[in-house]
């Protein structure tokens, strides 16, 4: 969502149920740190974000 919206770690903690900014910046270093270990993780996530960015 940061990268693709342009969203506000705050903006985007909001849409998630009202999370604080630091929990956004956790939760994006603990889904970049397992597209580094995890092949078919970050494939998943990058076919996500092309389904997403066609919309």
């Amino acid at each position: 969502a940061r990268d693709m919206l342009r969203m506000q770690l705050v903006e985007i903690g909001q849409a998630f149920g009202g999370r604080d900014h630091s929990t956004v910046i956790h939760s994006v270093d603990k889904v970049e740190r397992q597209m580094m270990r995890d092949r078919t993780f970050k494939e998943r996530i990058e076919m996500a974000r092309q389904e997403l960015s066609a919309l």
